[in-house]
Protein backbone atom coordinates (compact mmCIF):
# COMPACT_ATOMS: atom_id res chain seq x y z
CA UNK A 1 0.00 0.00 0.00
CA UNK A 2 1.37 3.41 -0.81
CA UNK A 3 2.66 5.57 2.01
CA UNK A 4 1.02 8.75 0.80
CA UNK A 5 -1.99 8.91 -0.82
CA UNK A 6 -1.40 12.69 -1.99
CA UNK A 7 1.35 14.96 -2.19
CA UNK A 8 -0.73 16.95 0.97
CA UNK A 9 -0.46 14.01 3.07
CA UNK A 10 3.45 13.35 2.46
CA UNK A 11 3.89 17.25 3.59
CA UNK A 12 1.98 16.84 6.73
CA UNK A 13 3.87 13.70 7.58
CA UNK A 14 7.10 16.12 6.73
CA UNK A 15 5.92 19.21 8.40
CA UNK A 16 5.70 16.66 11.89
CA UNK A 17 8.69 15.19 11.72
CA UNK A 18 11.79 17.06 13.00
CA UNK A 19 14.06 18.49 10.78
CA UNK A 20 16.74 16.25 11.09
CA UNK A 21 14.98 13.32 10.15
CA UNK A 22 13.12 15.30 6.97
CA UNK A 23 15.65 14.31 4.06
CA UNK A 24 14.84 10.20 4.13
CA UNK A 25 10.91 11.21 4.23
CA UNK A 26 11.86 12.93 0.86
CA UNK A 27 14.19 10.37 -0.43
CA UNK A 28 10.56 7.70 0.25
CA UNK A 29 8.41 10.14 -1.20
CA UNK A 30 10.78 9.80 -4.92
CA UNK A 31 10.89 6.20 -4.09
CA UNK A 32 7.40 5.16 -4.18
CA UNK A 33 6.21 8.42 -6.48
CA UNK A 34 9.42 8.96 -9.03
CA UNK A 35 7.20 11.02 -11.95
CA UNK A 36 5.88 14.73 -11.24
CA UNK A 37 4.19 17.02 -10.87
CA UNK A 38 1.71 15.24 -9.21
CA UNK A 39 -1.85 15.61 -10.52
CA UNK A 40 -4.63 15.33 -8.20
CA UNK A 41 -7.95 16.58 -9.64
CA UNK A 42 -7.76 20.35 -10.37
CA UNK A 43 -4.33 20.46 -8.34
CA UNK A 44 -0.81 19.76 -9.83
CA UNK A 45 2.31 19.29 -7.32
CA UNK A 46 5.83 20.40 -9.31
CA UNK A 47 8.89 19.59 -7.16
CA UNK A 48 12.87 20.06 -7.90
CA UNK A 49 14.76 17.78 -5.17
CA UNK A 50 18.90 18.30 -5.90
CA UNK A 51 21.47 19.94 -3.87
CA UNK A 52 22.98 23.19 -4.93
CA UNK A 53 19.10 25.07 -5.22
CA UNK A 54 18.80 28.04 -3.23
CA UNK A 55 15.89 29.28 -5.22
CA UNK A 56 13.21 27.20 -7.42
CA UNK A 57 10.37 28.12 -9.73
CA UNK A 58 8.22 27.64 -12.62
CA UNK A 59 8.19 28.88 -16.03
CA UNK A 60 4.33 27.91 -17.19
CA UNK A 61 2.84 29.15 -20.30
CA UNK A 62 -0.20 30.59 -18.16
CA UNK A 63 1.78 33.15 -16.09
CA UNK A 64 1.51 36.46 -17.03
CA UNK A 65 4.03 37.84 -14.60
CA UNK A 66 7.58 39.39 -15.65
CA UNK A 67 9.11 36.94 -15.25
CA UNK A 68 6.52 34.06 -15.85
CA UNK A 69 7.74 32.17 -13.01
CA UNK A 70 5.84 30.96 -9.98
CA UNK A 71 8.23 30.48 -7.21
CA UNK A 72 8.97 27.20 -5.33
CA UNK A 73 8.88 26.97 -1.31
CA UNK A 74 11.48 25.13 0.31
CA UNK A 75 11.04 22.42 2.58
CA UNK A 76 13.11 23.22 5.66
CA UNK A 77 16.00 20.61 6.23
CA UNK A 78 15.52 18.81 2.76
CA UNK A 79 16.74 19.50 -0.56
CA UNK A 80 12.86 18.91 -1.78
CA UNK A 81 11.03 22.51 -3.21
CA UNK A 82 7.75 22.03 -4.07
CA UNK A 83 4.71 24.17 -5.52
CA UNK A 84 0.95 23.24 -5.87
CA UNK A 85 -1.04 24.92 -8.09
CA UNK A 86 -4.80 24.74 -9.53
CA UNK A 87 -5.59 24.27 -13.52
CA UNK A 88 -8.80 23.67 -15.38
CA UNK A 89 -8.83 20.08 -16.08
CA UNK A 90 -8.64 19.86 -19.45
CA UNK A 91 -4.95 22.14 -19.32
CA UNK A 92 -2.31 21.01 -21.47
CA UNK A 93 0.76 23.33 -20.94
CA UNK A 94 4.36 23.66 -21.20
CA UNK A 95 6.91 24.37 -18.65
CA UNK A 96 10.37 24.70 -17.10
CA UNK A 97 11.81 24.67 -14.06
CA UNK A 98 14.39 27.08 -13.22
CA UNK A 99 17.03 26.86 -10.75
CA UNK A 100 18.87 29.94 -9.12
CA UNK A 101 17.64 32.32 -11.45
CA UNK A 102 18.11 36.00 -10.90
CA UNK A 103 14.66 36.55 -11.07
CA UNK A 104 15.14 40.19 -13.02
CA UNK A 105 12.40 41.19 -15.35
CA UNK A 106 12.77 39.55 -19.19
CA UNK A 107 11.71 42.56 -20.90
CA UNK A 108 15.20 43.77 -19.44
CA UNK A 109 17.15 40.84 -20.19
CA UNK A 110 20.08 41.45 -22.74
CA UNK A 111 20.95 37.96 -23.21
CA UNK A 112 17.69 35.56 -22.53
CA UNK A 113 19.19 32.74 -24.55
CA UNK A 114 22.42 33.11 -21.67
CA UNK A 115 19.99 32.88 -19.06
CA UNK A 116 17.55 30.26 -20.33
CA UNK A 117 20.74 28.18 -20.41
CA UNK A 118 22.42 29.03 -17.15
CA UNK A 119 19.02 28.43 -15.49
CA UNK A 120 15.87 26.73 -17.14
CA UNK A 121 15.43 23.24 -17.37
CA UNK A 122 12.81 20.62 -18.52
CA UNK A 123 11.75 18.80 -15.80
CA UNK A 124 14.10 15.86 -14.34
CA UNK A 125 10.85 14.22 -12.70
CA UNK A 126 8.44 14.44 -15.61
CA UNK A 127 8.88 11.70 -18.60
CA UNK A 128 6.43 13.92 -21.10
CA UNK A 129 8.41 16.39 -22.99
CA UNK A 130 8.55 17.84 -26.32
CA UNK A 131 11.85 18.30 -28.40
CA UNK A 132 12.23 21.92 -29.94
CA UNK A 133 15.19 22.91 -31.97
CA UNK A 134 15.99 25.23 -29.15
CA UNK A 135 15.90 23.08 -26.47
CA UNK A 136 13.09 19.96 -24.33
CA UNK A 137 10.89 21.84 -22.42
CA UNK A 138 8.30 19.55 -20.38
CA UNK A 139 4.72 18.82 -20.57
CA UNK A 140 1.50 18.95 -17.81
CA UNK A 141 -1.04 17.25 -18.88
CA UNK A 142 -4.17 17.75 -16.59
CA UNK A 143 -7.07 14.48 -16.58
CA UNK A 144 -8.83 15.62 -19.29
CA UNK A 145 -6.26 17.38 -21.46
CA UNK A 146 -5.58 16.22 -25.17
CA UNK A 147 -3.60 13.15 -25.36
CA UNK A 148 -0.09 13.69 -26.20
CA UNK A 149 1.53 10.67 -27.89
CA UNK A 150 4.95 10.40 -29.83
CA UNK A 151 3.08 10.10 -32.81
CA UNK A 152 6.80 8.76 -34.25
CA UNK A 153 6.55 6.20 -31.98
CA UNK A 154 3.60 4.06 -33.13
CA UNK A 155 5.51 0.74 -34.63
CA UNK A 156 2.43 -0.63 -35.67
CA UNK A 157 1.25 2.45 -38.05
CA UNK A 158 1.78 1.91 -42.08
CA UNK A 159 4.40 4.56 -43.00
CA UNK A 160 3.57 7.15 -45.70
CA UNK A 161 7.22 8.32 -47.32
CA UNK A 162 8.74 12.06 -46.97
CA UNK A 163 11.04 13.65 -49.68
CA UNK A 164 13.14 17.00 -49.26
CA UNK A 165 13.33 19.46 -52.07
CA UNK A 166 14.62 22.56 -52.86
CA UNK A 167 12.40 25.28 -54.16
CA UNK A 168 13.10 28.59 -55.41
CA UNK A 169 10.89 32.04 -55.37
CA UNK A 170 11.26 34.53 -57.74
CA UNK A 171 8.07 36.33 -56.32
CA UNK A 172 9.68 35.76 -52.28
CA UNK A 173 13.09 36.58 -53.49
CA UNK A 174 14.79 33.60 -52.22
CA UNK A 175 16.31 30.55 -53.12
CA UNK A 176 17.23 27.29 -52.03
CA UNK A 177 14.59 27.05 -49.48
CA UNK A 178 13.35 23.50 -48.04
CA UNK A 179 10.44 21.66 -49.21
CA UNK A 180 9.21 18.25 -47.42
CA UNK A 181 6.49 16.86 -49.08
CA UNK A 182 4.87 13.99 -47.57
CA UNK A 183 3.26 10.93 -49.39
CA UNK A 184 0.70 8.42 -47.48
CA UNK A 185 0.99 5.02 -47.47
CA UNK A 186 0.22 3.34 -50.85
CA UNK A 187 0.80 5.77 -53.12
CA UNK A 188 3.70 4.61 -55.15
CA UNK A 189 1.52 1.46 -55.64
CA UNK A 190 -1.27 3.14 -57.84
CA UNK A 191 -1.94 6.07 -59.71
CA UNK A 192 -4.54 8.14 -58.75
CA UNK A 193 -4.65 11.78 -57.93
CA UNK A 194 -4.31 12.49 -54.23
CA UNK A 195 -6.19 15.47 -52.28
CA UNK A 196 -3.18 18.09 -51.44
CA UNK A 197 -2.62 20.11 -48.23
CA UNK A 198 -0.05 23.15 -48.17
CA UNK A 199 1.68 23.64 -44.92
CA UNK A 200 4.00 26.61 -43.92
CA UNK A 201 5.93 27.09 -41.15
CA UNK A 202 7.33 23.18 -42.40
CA UNK A 203 10.15 23.26 -39.98
CA UNK A 204 7.94 22.89 -37.46
CA UNK A 205 5.54 20.16 -39.12
CA UNK A 206 7.73 18.09 -40.12
CA UNK A 207 9.78 18.03 -36.54
CA UNK A 208 8.03 19.11 -33.67
CA UNK A 209 4.76 18.83 -34.68
CA UNK A 210 4.94 15.21 -36.43
CA UNK A 211 2.75 16.03 -39.29
CA UNK A 212 3.65 12.88 -41.03
CA UNK A 213 3.89 10.71 -38.01
CA UNK A 214 0.27 12.01 -37.33
CA UNK A 215 -1.33 12.05 -40.98
CA UNK A 216 -0.31 7.62 -40.62
CA UNK A 217 -2.45 7.20 -37.62
CA UNK A 218 -5.21 8.83 -39.07
CA UNK A 219 -4.80 7.47 -41.96
CA UNK A 220 -4.43 3.58 -40.77
CA UNK A 221 -8.18 4.35 -38.01
CA UNK A 222 -9.84 5.66 -40.83
CA UNK A 223 -10.22 9.57 -39.16
CA UNK A 224 -8.28 10.91 -42.68
CA UNK A 225 -8.29 10.13 -45.99
CA UNK A 226 -4.60 9.60 -48.12
CA UNK A 227 -3.19 13.30 -48.77
CA UNK A 228 -0.34 14.78 -50.02
CA UNK A 229 0.93 17.26 -47.24
CA UNK A 230 3.78 19.76 -48.71
CA UNK A 231 5.54 21.55 -45.73
CA UNK A 232 7.70 24.79 -47.24
CA UNK A 233 10.03 25.77 -44.98
CA UNK A 234 9.66 29.53 -43.50
CA UNK A 235 11.98 31.97 -44.15
CA UNK A 236 13.96 34.45 -41.88
CA UNK A 237 11.62 34.83 -38.32
CA UNK A 238 12.23 38.65 -38.07
CA UNK A 239 10.32 38.92 -41.70
CA UNK A 240 7.32 36.97 -40.39
CA UNK A 241 4.93 39.69 -40.71
CA UNK A 242 6.21 41.04 -43.33
CA UNK A 243 5.96 37.74 -45.56
CA UNK A 244 3.01 36.38 -44.08
CA UNK A 245 0.43 38.93 -43.85
CA UNK A 246 -1.60 40.10 -46.27
CA UNK A 247 1.04 39.53 -48.73
CA UNK A 248 -0.10 39.11 -52.15
CA UNK A 249 3.42 37.87 -53.48
CA UNK A 250 3.15 34.86 -50.90
CA UNK A 251 -0.17 34.01 -52.03
CA UNK A 252 1.20 34.35 -55.97
CA UNK A 253 4.12 32.02 -54.74
CA UNK A 254 1.77 29.66 -53.44
CA UNK A 255 -0.83 29.40 -56.62
CA UNK A 256 2.26 30.37 -58.94
CA UNK A 257 5.37 28.49 -58.38
CA UNK A 258 4.69 26.03 -55.32
CA UNK A 259 1.29 24.85 -56.84
CA UNK A 260 3.15 24.04 -60.13
CA UNK A 261 5.92 22.67 -59.05
CA UNK A 262 3.90 19.84 -56.52
CA UNK A 263 1.50 19.07 -59.61
CA UNK A 264 4.93 18.32 -61.88
CA UNK A 265 6.57 15.87 -58.86
CA UNK A 266 3.25 14.16 -57.44
CA UNK A 267 -0.12 13.23 -58.64
CA UNK A 268 -2.14 15.79 -57.02
CA UNK A 269 -6.12 16.22 -57.36
CA UNK A 270 -6.28 20.08 -58.22
CA UNK A 271 -10.34 19.94 -57.51
CA UNK A 272 -9.00 18.83 -53.78
CA UNK A 273 -6.27 21.80 -52.40
CA UNK A 274 -6.09 23.33 -48.78
CA UNK A 275 -3.58 25.42 -47.09
CA UNK A 276 -2.93 25.82 -43.32
CA UNK A 277 -0.72 27.31 -41.09
CA UNK A 278 0.31 27.85 -37.34
CA UNK A 279 0.39 31.45 -35.91
CA UNK A 280 1.09 33.87 -38.23
CA UNK A 281 1.45 31.51 -40.88
CA UNK A 282 -2.13 30.60 -40.61
CA UNK A 283 -2.83 34.77 -41.86
CA UNK A 284 -1.17 33.46 -45.24
CA UNK A 285 -3.05 30.78 -45.16
CA UNK A 286 -6.28 32.63 -44.64
CA UNK A 287 -5.32 35.33 -47.37
CA UNK A 288 -4.66 33.35 -49.78
CA UNK A 289 -8.47 30.71 -48.73
CA UNK A 290 -9.66 33.86 -49.25
CA UNK A 291 -8.57 35.56 -52.47
CA UNK A 292 -8.96 31.99 -54.28
CA UNK A 293 -11.66 29.97 -52.45
CA UNK A 294 -12.28 27.90 -55.50
CA UNK A 295 -8.81 26.75 -55.97
CA UNK A 296 -7.71 26.55 -52.16
CA UNK A 297 -10.85 24.55 -50.63
CA UNK A 298 -9.92 23.66 -47.15
CA UNK A 299 -8.28 25.77 -44.65
CA UNK A 300 -6.52 25.05 -41.01
CA UNK A 301 -5.97 28.32 -38.86
CA UNK A 302 -4.03 27.76 -35.88
CA UNK A 303 -4.00 30.07 -33.49
CA UNK A 304 -3.51 32.97 -36.08
CA UNK A 305 -3.43 36.67 -34.42
CA UNK A 306 -6.34 38.35 -35.62
CA UNK A 307 -6.47 41.41 -32.94
CA UNK A 308 -3.93 43.69 -31.04
CA UNK A 309 -0.25 44.58 -31.62
CA UNK A 310 2.17 44.00 -34.84
CA UNK A 311 0.48 44.72 -38.03
CA UNK A 312 -3.11 45.20 -35.93
CA UNK A 313 -4.42 47.37 -38.87
CA UNK A 314 -4.47 44.70 -40.82
CA UNK A 315 -5.03 41.72 -38.50
CA UNK A 316 -8.23 43.51 -37.62
CA UNK A 317 -9.50 42.95 -41.18
CA UNK A 318 -9.56 39.42 -41.31
CA UNK A 319 -13.07 39.09 -39.51
CA UNK A 320 -14.74 41.35 -41.76
CA UNK A 321 -13.20 39.94 -44.78
CA UNK A 322 -14.12 36.30 -44.03
CA UNK A 323 -17.87 38.14 -42.98
CA UNK A 324 -18.30 39.71 -46.70
CA UNK A 325 -16.63 36.72 -48.79
CA UNK A 326 -18.90 35.43 -51.59
CA UNK A 327 -17.75 32.19 -51.21
CA UNK A 328 -15.38 30.57 -48.36
CA UNK A 329 -13.38 27.37 -48.41
CA UNK A 330 -15.54 24.35 -48.24
CA UNK A 331 -13.86 23.14 -44.68
CA UNK A 332 -12.66 25.35 -41.87
CA UNK A 333 -10.71 24.22 -38.91
CA UNK A 334 -9.91 26.95 -36.31
CA UNK A 335 -8.30 26.69 -32.68
CA UNK A 336 -7.15 29.30 -29.96
CA UNK A 337 -5.33 28.87 -26.82
CA UNK A 338 -7.32 29.78 -23.90
CA UNK A 339 -3.84 31.25 -22.29
CA UNK A 340 -3.06 33.33 -25.61
CA UNK A 341 -3.16 36.79 -25.05
CA UNK A 342 -6.87 38.15 -24.74
CA UNK A 343 -6.68 41.11 -27.81
CA UNK A 344 -4.44 39.37 -30.02
CA UNK A 345 -5.33 36.12 -29.82
CA UNK A 346 -8.34 35.11 -27.90
CA UNK A 347 -11.20 37.61 -27.91
CA UNK A 348 -10.76 37.93 -31.98
CA UNK A 349 -10.83 34.59 -32.38
CA UNK A 350 -14.08 34.38 -30.77
CA UNK A 351 -15.13 37.26 -32.90
CA UNK A 352 -14.54 35.09 -36.06
CA UNK A 353 -16.04 32.07 -34.37
CA UNK A 354 -19.19 33.91 -34.44
CA UNK A 355 -19.07 35.60 -38.10
CA UNK A 356 -18.21 31.85 -39.13
CA UNK A 357 -20.83 29.48 -36.93
CA UNK A 358 -23.46 31.53 -38.85
CA UNK A 359 -22.34 30.76 -42.44
CA UNK A 360 -24.21 28.11 -44.24
CA UNK A 361 -21.70 27.80 -46.95
CA UNK A 362 -19.15 26.06 -44.89
CA UNK A 363 -18.19 23.13 -42.81
CA UNK A 364 -16.42 24.81 -39.98
CA UNK A 365 -15.20 23.67 -36.74
CA UNK A 366 -13.89 25.60 -33.77
CA UNK A 367 -11.93 24.08 -31.09
CA UNK A 368 -10.53 25.70 -27.79
CA UNK A 369 -7.15 24.03 -26.26
CA UNK A 370 -6.20 24.64 -22.39
CA UNK A 371 -3.06 25.34 -23.46
CA UNK A 372 -0.94 29.05 -24.36
CA UNK A 373 0.86 29.93 -27.50
CA UNK A 374 3.38 27.33 -28.45
CA UNK A 375 3.87 24.24 -30.17
CA UNK A 376 2.84 22.09 -26.99
CA UNK A 377 -0.90 23.13 -27.75
CA UNK A 378 0.13 23.27 -31.65
CA UNK A 379 0.95 19.80 -31.71
CA UNK A 380 -2.04 18.42 -30.05
CA UNK A 381 -4.47 19.92 -32.31
CA UNK A 382 -3.07 18.74 -35.54
CA UNK A 383 -4.94 15.24 -35.24
CA UNK A 384 -8.26 17.09 -34.93
CA UNK A 385 -7.36 19.76 -37.81
CA UNK A 386 -6.17 17.02 -40.27
CA UNK A 387 -9.10 15.10 -39.69
CA UNK A 388 -11.52 18.07 -40.10
CA UNK A 389 -10.18 19.00 -43.42
CA UNK A 390 -9.78 16.04 -44.90
CA UNK A 391 -12.37 13.45 -42.85
CA UNK A 392 -11.84 9.96 -43.64
CA UNK A 393 -14.75 7.53 -43.89
CA UNK A 394 -15.10 7.00 -39.70
CA UNK A 395 -14.60 11.19 -39.32
CA UNK A 396 -17.61 11.20 -42.04
CA UNK A 397 -20.23 9.22 -40.09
Amino acid sequence: MPKWSSFERFLADALETPLEQRQPLVNALLREHPNFPWVEGRKATFIYARSGAKSVAVNLDNVKSDPPFVPMQNLAGTSLWYVTLTFQEDDLLDYLIVVNDPMTPIAQERDIVQRIKNFWMADPYNPIRMKTQQMDVSVLRMSAARSFPDWAKLSRVPKGRVFEHQINSAQLNFTGRKLWVYTPPGYEHNKQAYPLLILNDGQWAIGTMQIPHVADALIKHGRMRPVIIAMIQSGDQSDRIKTYVSNDRHYFFTLTELLPFLQAQYRVDPTNLGVGGVAVSAIAAAHAALLNPAVFSQLIMLSPPLGKGIAEELLETYATRFDQARLLPRRIFQSVGRYEARSRFYNPAQTLRQILEKRADTAYKYAELGSGHGLVGFRSIVPEALSWAYPGEVSAT
